[in-house]
């Protein structure tokens, strides 16, 4: 009955779609939620997009990227410059020449460096052996403290000399009063929220919803010539080489009575007592004026059957795992792997439509 049967109907799923039937080829796409969109969905709260599975901000150096998701959606001018929160002291993120005015008083970029280069020297790290190690031999004792040190163990749930180096190989640090996380040309939030992308993405396509994949798994995959999985690759293999692991997140939501909570979409709280590791306030991605607002606080926790899956752990461990799992793949003929999941790597939104992409190009022969 179908040329390909997609299995999940997030950004990779909905753009090998997209792309496979403007090539004539008929497609299923099926979903164990009950929405398409992936943990890009956004659903309207008192008249606000809601990032229900955390923030996203799409950026991207690339135009070819851009004009593409362009396409499906207007984007707004967003531009991503989060706060830290340090036991009530606010600091502008990513490390710039503000945070060093805060943190020090210094006013010259030469006064900031001079500060960093002596707190690395006085630490004396020569090779790092751990995130700690390298976090300090990058930007000084002070910064990694007040603002890397306590957030950083909360996302990961391990204490950072027990943490690999090259998890922060490289901070963003700026010796300019620049507050934009990103050095991406191109940047913004699509209005109408992601949700509309999606749906653009998948108009006339056959859509299952609150389908789960392993549950129908022979009859689904006899309804097409090939599949294309975006799921979790070792439950694809039924775990056979183990379970590769992950850090998953726990949302608290509110609708608030007021028109404005925290004055930025994104507050990061640094210190190792706030069991949260941000707020999210959805309206101010849009620049919304509603008389409610709607934030979410983000708990990282270990992963585990039944949660969703994050960050994978690119561990010694996990990555031999994961090249395991990847030499079966490669072996298949009738299924095509992509994503985030089934590639066991923590992408942005550019890079998974950019794999996508070539996938198609691959598949075609193009």
């Amino acid at each position: 009955m179908y040329d390909y049967l997609v299995v999940g109907a997030g950004l990779f799923g909905a753009v090998f779609a997209y792309e496979a039937t403007q090539r004539g080829k008929r497609c299923l796409v099926i979903d164990k939620r009950d929405h398409i969109g992936g943990n890009v969905y956004t659903e309207e709260v008192e008249g606000i997009h809601v990032h229900k599975y955390g923030a996203h901000i799409f950026h991207t150096n690339s135009r070819k990227i851009w004009e593409y998701v362009n396409r499906f959606a207007d984007f707004n001018r967003y531009t991503n410059s989060p706060l830290a929160n340090y036991k009530g002291e606010i600091y502008n993120l990513p490390f710039n020449m503000n945070t060093f005015h805060k943190l020090w008083g210094a006013v010259k970029p030469e006064e900031a460096k001079q500060i960093i280069e002596d707190q690395k020297k006085a630490a004396g790290i020569v090779k790092p052996r751990n995130l700690e190690e390298q976090a300090i031999s990058l930007v000084g004792t002070d910064i990694y403290e007040k603002l890397i040190k306590g957030y950083t163990e909360k996302q990961w749930g391990r204490s950072a000399k027990d943490l690999p180096s090259f998890i922060i190989n490289r901070l963003p640090v700026r010796f300019t009063y620049d507050n934009n996380y990103f050095n991406d040309r191109y940047q913004g939030i699509p209005i109408g929220g992601y949700h509309e992308i999606i749906k653009n993405m998948l108009d006339g396509i056959d859509v299952r919803l609150n389908v789960d994949f392993f549950e129908e798994r022979e009859q689904l995959t006899g309804l097409a010539t090939k599949t294309v999985f975006t799921g979790m690759i070792d439950q694809y293999y039924g775990f056979r080489y183990g379970v590769l692991e992950y850090r998953s997140l726990r949302f608290e939501t509110r609708v608030l009575d007021m028109d404005n909570y925290q004055g930025n979409a994104v507050v990061n709280f640094t210190d190792a007592d706030t069991p949260y590791t941000r707020i999210i306030e959805h309206k101010h991605f849009d620049y919304g004026t509603q008389p409610k607002t709607v934030v979410t606080e983000e708990y990282p926790m270990e992963w585990k059957p039944g949660l969703e899956p994050y960050y994978p752990i690119n561990d010694d461990k996990n990555t031999h795992t994961f090249r395991q799992y990847k030499e079966l793949a490669d072996q298949e003929s009738n299924v095509i792997f992509g994503g985030r999941l089934a590639s066991y790597k923590y992408y942005d939104m550019h890079q998974v439509i950019g794999e996508a992409l070539t996938t198609i190009q691959t598949e075609f022969g193009e």
